[in-house]
């Protein structure tokens, strides 16, 4: 009775940081698509961190007004890397890149590039060591973006925002991720900081370059604020963190591997959007990848 009770315990932790990891990249996939929608809006990309960033911090500013802009205990530069790693940098820079690529592309240049990036930081800095499976698995993001690039070389075109903004910012997402692992932070109070630091460099990015909210069409407006303000910038955010603490860096960026299947079937049926073999080939076998570095059929990573 006692270790069963034990085994409860130590599974719970588990399970909430595998659920949060899909909610977080379900989200993710419908955020890709309502992004994609905006290209053919009045809407920019201001605007639209705006509303990203404003419904969180409003939501969650009772906890950043007990915690503060600037944490106790949490050094600078890692409240940095956070904010940038999830916040307006990561945000401007992936939202320009969406509205110019495919939804099935940027599925597989930035989920799949998450959890490869991650792998990289984890054991360039973190000494983490990965077992022959998550080493396919990583093999498996690769060959999944080559085949990609000989789509836009031969077949479907594809910007060179996506190419180069999407890995970037990626690499930053990765960055995030480990820097929140080791702030000590909750994922409320981390969720809070960056919503409402976020939310400020948007205001000032508006009052520089202006702003277009006021004439987009409300039923649009309300479009965005479910998509972008209450699930990606407030439930993925709280969800990704939830991962986070339990799984680690490494893997629970690993997670990203439903998000290029799901946007490439709804960059397909919802937005009318040409997928080809080829683009299907690249989202299973970034999928594929993805779903073996998670460490999910091997040993977890070693870290020393």
């Amino acid at each position: 009775m006692t270790a069963l009770s034990l085994s409860t315990r130590k599974a719970t932790p588990t399970m909430v940081g595998y659920a949060g990891a899909i909610v977080t990249v379900l989200i993710w996939a419908n955020w890709i698509l309502a992004t994609r929608h905006t290209a053919e809006t009045q809407m920019g990309t201001i605007d639209l961190g705006l509303i990203r960033y404003g419904v969180p911090a409003l939501v969650l500013a009772p906890v950043w007004w007990r915690t503060g802009l600037l944490p106790k205990g949490v050094p600078l530069k890692l409240l940095a890397l956070m904010v940038c790693g999830s916040g307006a940098l990561f945000f401007q820079l992936t939202t320009f890149a969406i509205q110019f690529t495919p939804a099935s592309s940027a599925g597989i240049l930035l989920g799949g590039s998450m959890p490869l990036a991650a792998a990289l930081i984890g054991m360039a800095l973190f000494r983490e060591r990965l077992d022959i499976t998550r080493w396919l698995g990583l093999g498996g993001i690769v060959a999944g973006v080559v085949i990609l690039l000989a789509r836009s070389l031969y077949g479907v075109q594809i910007s060179w925002e996506g190419f180069t903004l999407l890995p970037l910012a990626a690499l930053l997402w990765a960055t995030y991720t480990h820097a929140f692992r080791r702030s000590g932070l909750s994922a409320v109070q981390s969720s809070a900081i960056i919503a409402v630091w976020s939310f400020l460099i948007h205001v000032a990015l508006a009052a520089i370059f202006g702003s277009s909210l006021a004439s987009v069409p409300l039923p649009e407006i309300g479009l965005q604020i479910v998509s972008q303000g209450l699930l990606s910038g407030l439930a993925a955010t709280l969800a990704y963190g939830l991962a986070v603490q339990a799984l680690g860096g490494t893997q629970a960026a690993a997670f990203t591997a439903i998000t290029p299947v799901l946007a490439t079937i709804g960059g397909g049926f919802l937005l009318g959007e040409e997928i080809g073999m080829a683009g299907i080939a690249a989202a299973i076998v970034t999928g594929i990848g993805v779903a073996l570095s998670t460490g999910l059929l091997a040993r977890k990573a070693i870290q020393h």
